[in-house]
């Protein structure tokens, strides 16, 4: 199907381009109308016994107005404030002034209808010099932070991005044809998008998410293709020849690794978390529309204007990246036990990763939520701790076995303090304040233990810390699930393409060992020499997901160029070598690349979106220097011919077993 695809592009240019222009003006007007219909929501669990407890709680009560939290230090004087808004329709209540101890701040509470209605509050009062959050005002700082980091990357990183195309693709014309690629991929995952939100929640992220990933894969894909393009302009004045030629060189490559990084990230599909099931179906989008554009939109725009596609310049003598493969072929076991030793130890503080629900601590300084609960940490210290263990139970609250029922909860180990609240005439709260935070196992423990309490009622338990508890348990319940999808689709398209049994499975095991250590040094900066003290729960799912995807994909490259010389009659050792030198450069800048794209997330003010980023990074890095140019080439040269078992290959020819420390050499012949 590709095939056809890629001729059509050939003999009717004009006419796929043409055809792409159309995906992407509809994708941006039609497919626009997704933003319209983002959710904001993360970790949540649709059937757990956090949102089944939440369902109780609003049937019994109705809909609860939004509690506004507002705190004045430095004897800010809020009187002329507070009167205004007591005078704001939808403001139902203006909780009285409670001072601090110290006599240095001062809080309250307002109460207030809707969204709008706290905006306006929180405006007149911020112009007071005072902090307002709670409710919607604090979700959207979250949400805000969230984009306008993604959103700043993307400002920072693309003139970068820009001035190494040009470098890397030899041209200022080869180096924007990844750009129309990524705005066509861009453009049809809106489109995507938009026709899956009448179906399921698409969260906010996914959209930045997909952005960058789209600029990423465009950059990886259009190399592959450009500089086999290139390749065979050196060898032919034909420029639809040599395009042709590149295509059915490269087109199988890139299709195989399209397929392999999408199957990677619908593994996240599985998860029944909305953030997480539209990140999946997002990221597989914009793979697929991608790795087809550069299938068919890149061939149509060089079959116009290839003629002015410089050729690649012969390359004499060895390489580089020919010589660490020689290098390594002569202690190919020290190699591995080294190379493996090593992202092993990099990956053990990931063994003790506390994953957690991200807090105000998570936000910059400038945010109103972070300074808010900086100023309550120091002024209202025991209003900063653990959120309540809240029991959603179906009796009253004067209910004697209510009552029971709350006695048991004061008796559970970690719980200090409980209150019982009516909501109605048949269902209360009962309200438990833990003595840890909920990211700790003790924390969990006590949820679990309130959860166990018994009682002649139906008991609900939700709140901050049960919230990470069900969430914990549906990664726990999913992600085995996820990991046999990617796992089993990721050998089963190896196993196509190379005709091998073990080479898929070890393309596996390496690009483990790269998100481990990658994993170990998010943990080790954040959690372990961080503030926060955890990692944000949903922040080694997208990490692993993303970063095996583009694992396998420089994989996939390499392995391909591999398989070309060995089928040509190149024994094993050297067409390991081979490959190396001619995908070095093609997987290194393409690293380059996407390091430059990820490390944009770095200098964002959300812990979350840096973690992520530097787990990218690193597993970039990793992948591109340690697997690809030392374990790769040590693990095949020990397997030897029993990599492609039980796949043919032709015998190895005498004529082509040259000297395997001159790689480069049959690379230009």
């Amino acid at each position: 199907m590709f095939r056809m695809l890629t001729a059509l592009a050939l003999r009717r240019p004009v006419m796929v381009i043409v055809f792409w222009v159309a995906v992407v003006a509809v994708g941006f007007g039609v497919g626009g109308g997704v933003f319209m219909k983002l959710t904001a929501q993360v970790a949540t669990v649709p059937g757990s016994e956090t949102e089944r407890a939440l369902k109780l709680r609003d049937e019994a009560a109705g809909p609860q107005p939004a509690q506004l939290t507002v705190v004045a230090t430095g004897g800010v004087d809020l009187t002329a404030a507070l009167a205004d808004v007591q005078g704001f329709d939808g403001v139902s209540q203006v909780g009285a002034p409670l001072p601090a101890t110290d006599g240095q701040a001062t809080l309250l509470q307002v109460t207030v209808k809707d969204a709008v209605v706290a905006q306006k509050v929180a405006d007149r009062l911020r112009s007071a010099d005072v902090t307002v959050t709670g409710g919607m005002l604090t979700d959207a700082e979250f949400g805000g932070q969230a984009q306008s980091d993604v959103q700043r990357a993307e400002l920072y990183t693309m003139p970068v991005v820009l001035v190494l195309l040009v470098v890397v693709f030899g041209g200022l014309l080869a180096g924007a044809m990844p750009l129309l690629v990524a705005l066509a991929g861009i453009g049809g995952t809106f489109g995507l998008l938009y026709a899956l939100s009448f179906g399921t929640d698409i969260s906010v992220y996914a959209i930045q998410v997909a952005t960058m990933l789209s600029v990423g894969l465009a950059v990886d894909y259009g190399l592959l293709l450009i500089s086999r393009f290139r390749t065979e302009r050196a060898n032919t004045g034909d420029v639809k020849e040599a395009l042709a030629a590149a295509v059915d060189k490269a087109g199988r490559t890139i299709a195989v690794t399209g397929l392999t990084v999408a199957a990677s990230l619908l593994g996240l599909a599985v998860f029944p978390d909305a953030f997480l099931r539209s990140m999946g179906l997002a990221g597989t989008g914009v793979v697929l529309v991608n790795m087809v554009a550069v299938l068919t939109l890149l061939p149509a725009v060089l079959a116009l204007v290839g003629r002015r596609v410089k050729p690649a310049k012969p390359r004499a003598g060895d390489g580089v990246f020919g010589r660490i493969a020689v290098a390594v072929q002569r202690r190919p076991l020290l190699t591995t036990v080294v190379t493996a030793a090593g992202l092993l130890a990099l990956a053990v503080p990931a063994l003790d990763m506390r994953l957690g629900n991200s807090d105000a601590r998570a936000l910059p300084a400038s945010t109103q939520t972070r300074q808010q609960h900086d100023q309550l940490a120091a002024h209202f210290p025991e209003l900063v701790g653990p959120g309540d263990i809240v029991a959603v139970v179906r009796a009253s609250a004067t209910d004697p076995s209510t009552l029971q029922f709350a006695e048991r909860v004061r008796a559970v180990p970690g719980v200090t303090k409980v209150e019982v609240e009516p909501l109605s005439a048949t269902v209360a709260l009962v309200r438990a304040a833990p003595a840890h935070r909920p990211e700790t196992p003790e924390g969990r423990a006590t949820v679990n233990a309130v959860r166990d309490v018994p009682a002649p009622f139906e008991v609900l338990v939700t709140g901050a810390a049960a919230q990470l508890v069900d969430y914990r348990g549906m990664l726990a319940d999913y992600g085995p699930i996820a990991a046999l999808v990617v796992v089993a689709a990721t050998i089963a398209l190896l196993a196509a393409f190379t005709r091998s049994v073990l080479l898929p499975v070890k393309a596996v095991v390496t690009s483990v060992l790269s998100i481990g250590a990658a994993l170990g040094v998010v943990t080790l900066v954040f959690q372990e020499r961080g503030d926060l003290g955890m990692i944000d729960l949903t922040v080694p799912v997208l990490v692993a997901a993303i970063a095996f995807g583009l694992s396998v994909d420089y994989e996939v490259f390499l392995l391909a160029r591999i398989r070309e010389h060995r089928l040509t009659g190149a024994d094993s050792r050297r067409s390991v070598a081979v490959g190396l030198q001619e995908t070095g450069r093609i997987v290194t800048s393409a690293a380059l690349l996407l390091v430059v794209v990820f490390a944009g997330f770095l200098v964002g003010g959300f812990a979350p979106i840096r973690e992520i980023g530097l787990g990218l990074v690193v597993a970039i890095v990793l992948d591109a220097t340690v697997v690809r140019m030392l374990l790769v080439p040590a693990t095949m040269t020990l397997l030897g011919k029993a990599a492609w078992w039980p796949g043919r290959v032709p015998p190895a020819v005498t004529a082509v077993q040259e000297d395997v420390r001159t790689p480069a050499a049959a690379a230009t012949r």
